[in-house]
């Protein structure tokens, strides 16, 4: 299904962003989404799963609603140009043909033909997040007339921080300075109110923000995202 937010002109740059659940987006890249579509690019968001449905043994129809509802108000803010939701099951995507998530993305880069992508970084501890990565990964394989030219892998906190000590850890390469568009980044969580937790919990407010804060400060901005570079392609 894909939900239409706003109308769109030709742009400098299209961007794809391919997330498990709606919030990962904002959590992960919220600031450097509103900053590509302030510089007039056109940016559009894949959603794997409803992101509650494993939470329960019966999940009722509104919280799905509702959760989508948060999404779509969260991209309004943000200025995205469209929503595709997928219906894989939350938190069971291992249990899903990888084929299956791969051609669910694949028509959408075909159509879109996007240059940059953001998607999840390969060792979060959540399941559905590798798998994720790994469908992107796929579906952008490096062949003669793909159009996508960058890939970039984002953090989520409470996944990306609590991955086994085993296996490599996220050491982003690209920072991108998103001071002037924090406000929108904020506002974009706020919109997932419900997802957010208390304090000293690492999907807070405050630790989110601490983490911008101490992404910027090392490089000498205010508020920074820290991605991991998986491919550049010039």
């Amino acid at each position: 299904m894909t939900k239409l937010l706003a109308n769109s002109s030709l742009e400098e740059n299209t961007v794809l962003v391919v997330a498990a659940h709606a919030d990962d987006e904002v959590l992960g890249c919220a600031g450097t989404i509103a900053k590509h579509t302030a510089n007039g690019d056109k940016v559009e968001v894949i959603f794997l799963t409803d992101g509650v449905s494993s939470r329960v043994d019966k999940v009722d129809e509104s919280v799905i609603v509702a959760r989508r509802d948060a999404a779509a108000q969260s991209m309004k803010v943000l200025n995205v140009s469209a929503i595709h939701q997928a219906d894989f099951p939350d938190n069971q995507l291992d249990t899903v043909p990888l084929l299956s998530v791969i051609h669910f993305i694949e028509p959408i880069i075909e159509q879109l033909k996007p240059q940059i992508v953001y998607t999840h970084f390969a060792h979060d501890l959540n399941i559905d997040h590798r798998i994720c990565h790994q469908a992107v990964m796929t579906a952008c394989r490096p062949q003669s007339g793909h159009g996508v030219k960058s890939i970039f892998s984002f953090e989520v906190l409470s996944s990306t921080e609590w991955n086994s000590p085993s296996l490599p850890s996220f050491t982003p390469q690209y920072i991108n300075n998103i001071s002037d568009y924090w406000p929108q980044k904020e506002r974009a969580l706020h919109c997932y109110q419900k997802e957010m937790r208390q304090f000293p919990h690492s999907r807070s407010f405050e630790c989110i923000e601490a983490l911008a804060t101490l992404r910027g400060a090392t490089h000498g901005f205010a508020k920074a995202e820290a991605f991991f570079v998986e491919r550049i392609l010039n």
